[in-house]
């Protein structure tokens, strides 16, 4: 399947090619089995008081299991088959078999929540001020964007930095992620590059600074609960978009609508949600979330669960080589004949090749691999596998990037749980 770059004509998005379907707690202690089932229970209760009855079975309910009531006290409305690792604030992570599609339907797109989302804000009224160290201050509403610049299509990669933390040992802090904190949607809005262009940025400006409508957890309005920001240099990239569509229709509330920042290729925390300010600064940005060990690794190799002092980690900016498997789904079963399938990709390169396994690493087969849509999309891949006989087998998958990086079968430990980009593995029958 594929997609060209598209421009919005008159409000309505032509595609000319291919189709699609529209549709960490941050640095709190893990959200482990105990505090999960609470949520479900939790969850259930409310369910209970929704329907003005007691529900007699809520403790056999699995964990992750979200009712259809449950869903909408916790905002997944519209979203389908989300795993929930944590409600407050809300995050959701998307099981690999339902990362299938070329590109992520809205519904099946995670979601990766700091604070408390803004309540019902009007895409009419919403403004996004440019200031700090430019030549003049820009205050525009999202029709302000679409009229004075050009608004484009693009299928853009979006990973939570802490995309399989559940695989570290010892565990590390923050929600534990699987793989399903990634996606690839179609956003359409305005390149950021324009945009400050407009409002003129300083010679002594070095990295913006992103702020945001969502509020922190403890209700203080005086608090953030992430802003981050960006160097200039990747601010002004072709692929940074200040996105006010996804998949052709209005952002999902959770996914950050009405206007939001796309930054494919580094951590998703930089492409911010609810975007209201975007200030232009001397120095690298110091705002919540920035410092500390907060998205950020070691700058040396460290043991597993060794102390790192704060000033010895460094921001992270690209994400590394990554692929998934999204057919067959972990435990499936599946014929001695058949295929395999899955995405890839690695920050701002290009994947080069994809290679499968069904024998522990012994040997590997090339996979077909399709050239990305645009810079910034994940490739896809796949493969068909001929087994010898039925049984157990464990099918792995690694990609290797334009620069000659190559996935590891396994990655150093690191205090925060970021950056996990192992061999993707998953088991199934042959019959």
């Amino acid at each position: 399947m594929a997609f060209d770059e598209t421009k919005d004509t008159g409000g309505k998005t032509k595609i000319f090619k291919g189709t699609f379907r529209p549709g960490e707690a941050g640095d709190r202690p893990n959200a482990g089995p105990h505090r999960r089932s609470f949520l479900v229970q939790a969850g259930m209760a409310g369910f209970g008081a929704l329907a003005g009855a007691a529900f007699p079975f809520h403790r056999n309910v699995p964990t992750g299991f979200v009712s259809p009531a449950s869903a909408s006290e916790n905002r997944l409305v519209g979203k389908n088959g989300l795993t929930l690792l944590n409600d407050r604030p809300l995050n959701a992570e998307t099981p690999p078999e339902l990362l299938d599609d070329t590109i992520t339907p809205i519904e099946r797109h995670f979601i990766r929540n700091n604070g408390l989302p803004p309540d019902n804000p009007d895409p009419h009224t919403w403004t996004l001020t440019i200031d700090g160290l430019v030549e003049q201050t820009l205050s525009l509403r999202i029709e302000d964007l679409r009229d004075q610049f050009e608004v484009v299509t693009r299928a853009l990669v979006i990973e939570c930095a802490g995309n399989g933390r559940r695989f570290f040992n010892p565990p590390t802090r923050g929600n534990q992620w699987s793989y399903g904190a990634v996606g690839c949607s179609l956003w359409t809005g305005v390149r950021l590059k324009d945009v400050l262009d407009k409002a003129g940025v300083h010679r002594d400006a070095v990295y913006t600074a992103h702020y945001g409508a969502d509020g922190h957890l403890s209700g203080d309005p005086s608090r953030s609960p992430i802003s981050r920001g960006l160097p200039v240099w990747k601010a002004i990239t072709e692929t940074v978009l200040l996105a006010f569509q996804m998949n052709g229709i209005p952002l999902h509330p959770m996914n950050g609508a009405p206007l939001r920042l796309v930054v494919p290729g580094w951590p998703a925390s930089t492409s911010h949600k609810w975007l209201t300010r975007i200030e232009l600064r001397d120095q690298v940005h110091d705002g919540t979330k920035m410092t500390g060990k907060s998205y950020r690794v070691p700058s040396y190799p460290v043991a597993p669960g060794e102390k790192v002092a704060d000033e010895e980690m460094v921001i992270i900016e690209r994400m590394p080589v990554k692929s998934l498997i999204t057919f067959p789904a972990d435990n499936g079963e599946v014929e001695l004949s058949s295929e395999v399938r899955g995405h890839a990709w690695s920050g701002d390169r290009d994947v080069a090749k994809v290679e499968i396994s069904t024998d522990y690493g012994a040997s590997w087969i090339a996979a077909s691999l399709e050239p990305p849509i645009n810079p910034g999309a994940w490739q896809n891949w796949r493969a068909q596998l001929e087994l010898a006989q039925a049984g157990y087998y464990e099918i792995w998958a690694r990609a290797t990037d334009s620069a000659g990086d190559i996935q590891p079968f396994d990655i150093g430990w690191n205090p925060k749980g970021y950056l996990n980009n192992s061999v993707h593995r998953v088991n199934v029958h042959a019959k």
